[in-house]
């Protein structure tokens, strides 16, 4: 799909009008296709949002679990349970031993979507090995008081290990109908090991697919041939967002530099194209690889901001009480201290919206069962929080 973007798309003037006010650019790069950057601004209710509970230490990711309570990691590696009124428990036993380092610790978390049956709870963290550091995956099983995780089992171990504590990713999802898991990793940022985003040697700046043993499936893209069979596609940054749509179609949002966060929708074998193409530019200012935004070969994303907003998070809305978002991409901004509404159709973006501006870094979007909209709030004890987005009259 993505190859035919900028030619299906070039047909269209680039878009005018009212844009979401978000400051001048990074880089000077022209969008490749209408609505690519700075879609139109959306129109919908007014939003403000309620603290739900605070206390937490940099809070990495939210999940709900069946009957209305939430998990929520904290980085440091801590994983507690947030009852619907906000109360929190002690953390939970039998957590792995988490490298709470730089960017490193305790990450996101997933409810088995069998979980009334398994009660599998599944993590992401950083995992000091010898050689340096990995992001690491696996699950265990909630205790029925939810005092504890048993049976922990690890079943991915990024490689090789990297002597730099940042970039890990890294968000989990489950693949509807398959029951694989996909997992996405960083590339360690510095400038020697961000190239092996593009090493299919290596598990650096990829999105990992997996049975739930561990085990790359036969119809991942690279099984058998050169390369690491787990990988599902590569040349990404740093992958902190990750939700699969209702036609099982797995979109990304991975970190730029200055400028160039990317919302990928990431398919079986393709070249994203990190570090080589780019629509940010290095913190100095510097170009990035090539110092292009396109080239042959290489996957286009389908939106791009520059500014960055430095996504945490994100979800597909679905709900009663923001009937307007129906289908729409909720991403937690931590610089744009917000949460960053995309509407879709056909694949491409056709508009944004920032929700509850101010609300603080935004680090994971939950949206539950019920179709509330759940917020984490990245800061230090006693600030981090969770937060609930609450429809204006």
């Amino acid at each position: 799909m993505k190859k035919t973007l900028i030619a299906v798309a070039a047909a269209f003037p680039f878009a005018a009008g009212a844009q979401v006010e978000q400051g001048p650019p990074s880089a000077n790069f022209e969008p490749a296709f209408e609505n690519q950057t700075r879609a139109p601004a959306l129109d919908g209710p007014e939003v403000s949002y309620e603290l739900v509970t605070d206390g937490l230490s940099a809070p990495w990711g939210i999940a709900e679990l069946p009957g209305g309570a939430f998990l929520v990691t904290e980085r440091p590696g801590r994983l507690r349970m947030m009852q619907a009124d906000g109360t929190l428990s002690s953390p939970i036993a039998g957590t792995p031993e988490v490298a709470a380092i730089d960017q490193g610790g305790l990450l996101d978390v997933a409810v088995d979507d069998d979980f009334a049956a398994n009660r599998e709870v599944w993590l992401t963290y950083a995992k000091e090995i010898p050689g340096g550091y990995v992001t690491a995956a696996g699950y265990g099983i909630l205790s029925e008081d939810g005092s504890e995780l048993t049976d922990w089992t690890e079943i991915f171990e990024q490689a090789p290990a990297s002597s730099v504590a940042k970039h890990f990713g890294s968000r989990i999802a489950f693949e509807p109908g398959t029951g694989n898991v996909i997992i996405t990793t960083g590339e360690h940022s510095a400038p020697s090991e961000r190239v092996k985003a593009q090493d299919l040697e290596t598990h650096y700046g990829k999105v990992i697919r997996v049975d739930r043993s561990g085990v790359a499936p036969s119809d991942n893209p690279f099984v058998g041939e050169a390369g690491l069979d787990g990988i599902w596609s590569y040349g990404h940054r740093n992958i902190q967002s990750a939700a699969i749509d209702e036609d099982g179609t797995l979109w990304t949002v991975e970190h730029g530099p200055a400028g160039g966060d990317e919302l990928n929708q990431t398919e079986a074998g393709l070249n994203y194209g990190w570090p080589v193409i780019s629509y940010g530019v290095n913190y100095n200012g510097n170009p990035i690889g090539s110092g292009e935004a396109v080239q042959e070969g290489m996957e286009q994303p389908v939106y791009y901001w520059d500014p960055v907003i430095a996504p945490g998070g994100m979800d597909f809305y679905s709900g009663d009480v923001f009937p307007e978002y129906e289908g729409d991409l909720l991403i937690g901004g931590l610089v744009a201290s917000a949460v960053v509404r995309l509407s879709l159709e056909d694949g491409l973006v056709t508009g944004e919206e920032r929700l509850a501006p101010g609300v603080g870094r935004v680090r994971d979007v939950e949206v539950t069962s019920n179709g509330e909209v759940m917020v984490l709030i990245d800061a230090g004890e006693p600030d981090g929080a969770v937060m609930r987005l609450v429809r204006g009259e």
